[in-house]
Parts: C-alpha cells; sequence; structure tokens
C-alpha cells in the first residue's frame, strides 16, 4: 500500500485544485447573456495569465491553516478578475494589441466594447465577494488605490513629472496594493490572528512591488513574443522603472522626437536594470523576511519559492 504523498506534492495538489476552482469560478461569473460581453471575458480569461494572485490568495490562506479550497476559490477569482479588468483598460488607454500572448480585447472588439468588459469584469468582482463580509473592504481599497495610481501614472506623464518619487508612488497603488490585499484576504479566510495577517500583508505588498519592477525590466528587455504583450509602451510613453531611473533628464522623460530604439540603447548602455534589479531583489528580501513569524509549513515555503520567481522570470 504506498503512502501519504509527500508534503509538497499534496501542497501543489491542494493548489491546483483551488486554482481550478478559480477558474471555474471566473468563468460562471462572466457568462453574461450579452454576448460580447461574454465571449470578450472568455477571450481574456481563456488567454491564461501567470494567475500570482490568486496563487498569493490560496497560499497564504494554507499558510495560516485554511483548508477548504470552495470556501478561498471565490475571493482569490475576484482578486483575478479585478487585475484582468484594470489590463482590459490598460490596452484601451496604451493602445496595446497583445496581452497574454493573444490579440488585446480593444484590438478584436474595439475601444468601445473593451471598455464595457473591462467594466463587466470590476462589477462579477461585487458577485463574487458578496458573502465575504469585511473582506470586501479590503478588495475595494485595493481597487481604489488601483485607480489612483493609474490616474497618478497618467498625470505624471501628462504634466512631464515622472521620476523616481513618483514612480514607487504609483506601483505601491496600482499594483502592490491589490498583492497586499490578495495577502491579507488569504489569511483572514483562515482565521490568522492580527500580526500574521499583517506579515502576509507585508510580504505581498513587497512582493507586488518587486513584480512590477521586474515586470517594467521586461518591458524594456525582454522580446515582444516571449512577453506575451505589446513591449516598449512604458518607455514610449514616458514612463516605468527604467524612466524613473534614466540619467540626464530631471524628470526622466525622453524627448518626444527620440525613437524608441534609441530610447532602450541610452538606457541598457548605462546601470539602469542593474539598479532595477537590485531594487528588486531587496524587496524580495524584504518581503521573506516578513514570514519569519509564520509557523513553518510547505505553504510558506511555497511563498518563498514565489517569491524567487518574480526575481526569476523572463516573461
Amino acid at each position: 500500500m504506498s503512502g501519504a504523498a509527500p508534503p509538497q506534492l499534496a501542497l501543489r495538489q491542494t493548489v491546483d485544485e483551488g486554482l481550478t476552482a478559480v477558474e471555474a469560478a471566473m468563468r460562471t461569473v462572466t457568462a453574461s447573456q450579452v454576448d460580447v460581453l461574454r465571449d470578450a471575458s472568455r477571450h481574456i480569461l481563456g488567454a491564461g495569465g501567470k494567475r500570482m494572485r490568486p496563487r498569493l490568495l490560496l497560499l497564504s490562506y494554507l499558510a495560516m491553516g485554511g483548508d477548504d479550497m470552495s470556501h478561498a476559490a471565490k475571493p482569490a477569482a475576484a482578486v483575478e478578475l479585478m487585475h484582468t479588468a484594470s489590463v482590459v483598460h490598460d490596452d484601451i488607454n496604451d493602445h496595446g494589441v497583445l496581452r497574454r500572448g493573444k490579440p488585446a480585447v480593444n484590438a478584436i472588439w474595439g475601444r468601445t466594447f473593451a471598455l464595457l468588459t473591462g467594466d463587466f469584469l470590476f462589477t462579477a468582482v461585487y458577485e463574487l465577494m458578496a458573502p465575504y463580509g469585511d473582506l470586501n473592504i479590503d478588495l475595494a481599497q485595493a481597487a481604489t488605490a488601483l485607480v489612483e495610481g493609474e490616474t497618478l501614472q497618467a498625470s505624471a506623464v501628462k504634466n512631464n513629472h515622472f521620476n523616481r518619487e513618483v514612480y514607487g508612488r504609483i506601483i505601491a497603488l496600482k499594483t502592490a496594493a491589490l498583492f497586499r490585499a490578495a495577502g491579507a484576504i488569504g489569511a483572514k479566510l483562515a482565521g490568522a490572528a492580527q500580526p500574521e495577517t499583517s506579515a502576509l500583508a507585508d510580504f505581498s505588498f513587497n512582493l507586488g512591488l518587486a513584480f512590477q519592477i521586474v515586470d517594467d525590466i521586461l518591458d524594456l528587455v525582454a522580446d515582444e513574443a516571449k512577453l506575451g504583450k505589446t513591449s516598449g509602451i512604458d518607455i514610449g510613453q514616458g514612463r516605468g522603472f527604467a524612466v524613473a531611473l534614466s540619467e540626464g533628464s530631471s524628470n526622466g522623460n525622453a524627448p518626444p522626437s527620440d525613437s524608441l530604439d534609441s530610447i532602450k540603447r541610452r538606457m541598457l548602455e548605462g546601470d539602469t536594470i542593474d539598479k532595477a534589479r537590485d531594487r528588486a531583489n531587496l524587496l524580495v528580501r524584504s518581503a521573506i523576511a516578513s514570514l519569519d513569524i509564520l509557523p513553518h509549513s510547505p505553504a510558506k515555503e511555497a511563498l518563498v519559492e514565489l517569491a524567487q520567481q518574480v526575481i526569476a522570470r523572463e516573461s
């Protein structure tokens, strides 16, 4: 008779079970009777993605002793839908035509229907989170921060005021806040005490900062086909970590006459990438240190691995 599965294998199976439930929840809640909303939602969700945020929520839940994937799946799906809604809107604003390796929603259905699809995905979050009481506060705060971050970014670019300090505020709002919500919600779902909940929230927040910095590095250096989305948008629009750290300009913006290739070349010739990677590595180390108060478990080990994967990713 075979014995029990090794702890890490059992954990992977449990997380896979949870992610399968997340996909099912997202598909169910977006099954609109309006064809374009249903089809566009299924297109962007079916394109896949890293599912970093729901994975983070599920692992935080498991690390705090949670054991019911069906209980955690809908909040995890809500977090992923909020992120997905934001990237649909991003592609409209940025004129992006490729997302997750497939044509962006606006590239197929046009800007108006893409806008409405993003709105639809945002409203689906309410339906998923309705039974979860005060956890709605965590997600609502993340949603507010996300919109504030995107608005601050657009304003900084428009006013030629995109610098290192502003960049830090932007990514804290538009990316890290939703990561923080994922970690905090996972912990609270499992009934974690305040110190452990705060530790997971801090871990997730710093992980989100590192994730966005690495994302901006890849926008500069990665091949578009491998990246799975339109590359070079951030630099071309005068934003991102590379722009914030670029030398020779008080606000980080390149002259409008510069070609994208010349902007990239100038940044790659300096130490911008090294500075960015150093910052991301420091944030990940800080994130991992936040987990010290958590009891040892396979889920805690998996959270550390997740953080390390953020640094190592190439797409």
